[in-house]
C-alpha cells in the first residue's frame, strides 16, 4: 500500500506552518511544507526540524500552471495519490494600500478563488477513497456576501451552480470593478471578502461532486481559522498560529467514514451557516 500524504498550501510561515507542524505530530505519513519561494519554504522546514518534526518541502505557487502540475507530476509518481489537502495559501492587501480596488479584485481573487481552483482541478483526480480537502476561507466571506445585492446572493447561492458559473460570477465581479461599477452592480467594496465568497461556494460545489464521485468516503470543508496573529493581519489578530490551525486540523483528520461535516463551513470547530 503506497505511504499515506499530506499537502498544505502556502505553508512557510503563519497558519498554513501551523497546520503543517499539526499534520506532523498527528498524521501518519509525509507531509509537504508548500511555498513559492524555495529558500523560504527550507527555511521553514529547517525551524520544525529544530522542533523533531520532519515535513517534506515542494516548491508551489498556486498562481502559476505549471508550478501546480508539477506538483501533481510528482504526489502521482511518488505516492499514486493524496489523502489530505489544505487550500491554506492566500493573500490579502493591507488596509493601508494605495493600490486601485480594481488591482487588489484581480489580484486578490486571481490567487485567493482562481489558484485556489486550479490546484483543485489538477489534484482533486488524485485523491485517494476517505480523502480530506480543506479549504481555508474566512467569516469575511460571511460580510461580504450580506453586502451584496439580493439578485447577487440568489446567483452565488443556487444550490445548482456550477463551478464554471461560479468561474463567471467572479470574472463579472474582477470586470466591474475594473469598470468601477462594481457596486451599482450589487457587490460590496472587498476584494478579500469576494474572493472567500468563491472559497465558501466553491466548496459547497466541490461536496456536491464528491458525493457523487465512485471514490469512498471523499470530504470537503470550508472554515474560517479565526483573527489569527500573523504578517497578513499585521499581527493585530488575537489568536495564536496554532490556535488558528486548530479547526482545519480538525477537519484534515476527520476519522474514515465520518458523516459529519461534510460540505460545509466552519468556525471553532463548529459548523456555521456562512451565507447568513
Amino acid at each position: 500500500m503506497s505511504k499515506k500524504v499530506a499537502v498544505v498550501t502556502g505553508s512557510n510561515k503563519g497558519i498554513g506552518y501551523a497546520i503543517v507542524r499539526g499534520l506532523c505530530k498527528q498524521f501518519d505519513g509525509d507531509v509537504y511544507l508548500t511555498a513559492r519561494k524555495e529558500e523560504l519554504g527550507q527555511e521553514a522546514i529547517k525551524s520544525l526540524n529544530s522542533e523533531g518534526l520532519s515535513p517534506k518541502f515542494h516548491q508551489l505557487d498556486i498562481t502559476d500552471q505549471a508550478s501546480i502540475d508539477r506538483l501533481r507530476d510528482f504526489l502521482k509518481s511518488n505516492y499514486g495519490g493524496l489523502d489530505i489537502l489544505v487550500n491554506n495559501a492566500g493573500m490579502a492587501y493591507k488596509q493601508a494600500s494605495t493600490a486601485p480596488f480594481a488591482e487588489q479584485a484581480e489580484v486578490t481573487n486571481n490567487t485567493n478563488y482562481f489558484g485556489t481552483l486550479a490546484v483543485c482541478e489538477a489534484i482533486f483526480p488524485l485523491l485517494r477513497p476517505h480523502a480530506r480537502v480543506v479549504n481555508v476561507s474566512s467569516m469575511v466571506s460571511t460580510f461580504a456576501i450580506k453586502k451584496c445585492s439580493n439578485e447577487v446572493k440568489e446567483k452565488f447561492l443556487n444550490t445548482k451552480l456550477t463551478t464554471k458559473e461560479l468561474s463567471g460570477l467572479m470574472n463579472d465581479f474582477i470586470q466591474a470593478a475594473k469598470n468601477g461599477n462594481h457596486t451599482s452592480k450589487g457587490y460590496p467594496d472587498s476584494a478579500y471578502g469576494m474572493s472567500k465568497v468563491g472559497v465558501s461556494v466553491l466548496s459547497e460545489i466541490q461536496h456536491r461532486q464528491l458525493s457523487a464521485d465512485p471514490r469512498e468516503d471523499v470530504i470537503v470543508n470550508a472554515c474560517c481559522p479565526g483573527y489569527v496573529d500573523t504578517d497578513m493581519t499585521s499581527h493585530k489578530g488575537h489568536k495564536t498560529i496554532d490556535q488558528g490551525a486548530d479547526t482545519p486540523l480538525y477537519l484534515a483528520l476527520l476519522p474514515p467514514g465520518s458523516k459529519s461535516p461534510a460540505g460545509n463551513f466552519l468556525s471553532e470547530r463548529k459548523i456555521k451557516n456562512w451565507s447568513q
